[in-house]
């Protein structure tokens, strides 16, 4: 990662953690491509404990569904990397950890495709009261860039989350 990209994901993090402190929300993490980047850096932010309940790094699909409570037969059916796995692992963190969002990250960061999706391929997830929902994105670079790419996309969509 750049210290360019270093600084931008610290700057989506800072007013992340602004906005959700403003409006008194908490936020929790479920993390595989990232694997805590996202909350990472919300850490990073001062305040953040103020906002961050927490994340689960679920790396393998066994965490996915015994933690997150992804349902078993759609990660066996989709795979890891899938629109609504990354919709049920953010829901699985708002529910588990008890936040009033929920932000996941799913992906290829490769070097090689996997699941049948190509290298760059991301979910970001996100859960509210409002309902859930999950954004497909196409990153390219190496493997820490993608990680980085998509960890931005993931606090950019918290903003928007807040911010609706």
């Amino acid at each position: 990662m750049t210290n360019q990209q270093h600084l931008s994901l610290h700057h989506l993090a800072e007013q992340a953690v602004r906005q959700a402190m403003e409006l008194k929300l908490t936020v929790a993490t479920a993390e595989s491509l990232t694997a805590g980047m996202v909350s990472a850096v919300l850490a990073d932010t001062p305040g953040a404990s103020g906002m961050l309940q927490g994340g689960v790094v679920a790396y393998q699909n066994s965490v996915k569904a015994d933690v997150l409570k992804v349902s078993a037969e759609l990660l066996a059916n989709a795979g890891s990397v899938d629109h609504d796995v990354a919709a049920a692992m953010a829901e699985g963190a708002r529910s588990a950890l008890g936040a009033d969002i929920g932000v996941s990250t799913t992906g290829v960061a490769g070097p090689e495709a996997h699941d049948g999706k190509p290298v760059g391929t991301v979910y970001i997830g996100v859960a509210t009261a409002a309902g859930t929902n999950a954004f497909e994105y196409v990153f390219s670079g190496s493997r820490a860039e993608i990680r980085g790419q998509a960890c931005g996309a993931a606090l950019e969509q918290l903003i928007q989350a807040l911010a609706s």
